[in-house]
């Protein structure tokens, strides 16, 4: 059952209710230049730059996705294009959701308010969010916060937005990196994995796991 503290859950976005599609686009761009035996790792260090680009000050996510892949090429002796990162942008507004999503999500919004915390520019989000199908009390990106996840601030924005402390709080991601070290770190009331293999998971971070988001309902007690 919820803490009777819990006064909003937090989602990360991209990955966790939304199909992050990014590796599909990639592949499909890269696939004349990249061998299949060598494309999962040319997309494991695509993965490894775009975490590194969001480590620093705040700046357009066009701007990450473009640096992460310019990287990447480099790394792997190949010539860059922008026009490659901007067809990874230009797909992002049009990913919908997983396929457990929308009826546990429209559930649990009967529970308590819904809240998004997403490493998103606020010209993408809408429209995916609008594909999950259930109400939202609040969007937040990173482009208001000016700091991606996994950087304190950008949680820290979504608790002076919301007027509140994070033991008001359940997040719940498929990332570890992203969202559950630095919701330990914040002392968040409640951290929920929700194990999609994005990303090895360690329990050592007090977090609830469950296999998909079917799970979550059961966890506030529905």
């Amino acid at each position: 059952m919820p803490s009777a503290d819990i006064r909003y859950i937090s989602f990360d976005c991209y990955g966790t209710l939304t199909n992050f599609r990014v590796g599909d686009v990639t592949r499909l761009r890269f696939e004349q230049h990249v061998d299949a035996a060598s494309m999962p790792a040319f997309l494991e260090d695509f993965t490894a730059y775009r975490f590194d680009e969001v480590l620093g000050d705040w700046k357009p996510y066009p701007e990450v996705l473009h640096r992460a892949l310019e990287r990447t090429c480099e790394r792997w002796g190949l010539a860059f294009q922008p026009e490659d990162a901007d067809a990874i942008v230009e797909a992002v507004p049009t990913w919908g959701p997983h396929p457990d999503v929308p009826a546990p999500l429209a559930r649990v919004a009967g529970k308590l308010p819904l809240v998004i915390l997403s490493n998103a520019a606020d010209s993408q989000i809408q429209s995916n969010v609008d594909l999950l199908g259930a109400p939202f009390h609040a969007i937040l990106t990173a482009e208001q916060a000016q700091a991606y996840k996994p950087r304190l601030q950008a949680f820290e924005y979504m608790f002076d937005t919301l007027g509140c402390g994070p033991e008001h709080f359940m997040h719940v991601s498929s990332s570890l990196r992203y969202d559950l070290m630095s919701a330990s770190d914040l002392r968040i009331g409640r951290r929920v994995f929700v194990e999609r293999g994005h990303g090895p998971g360690n329990p050592a971070y007090g977090y609830q796991a469950i296999p998909d988001l079917g799970g979550l309902p059961a966890l506030l007690g529905l």
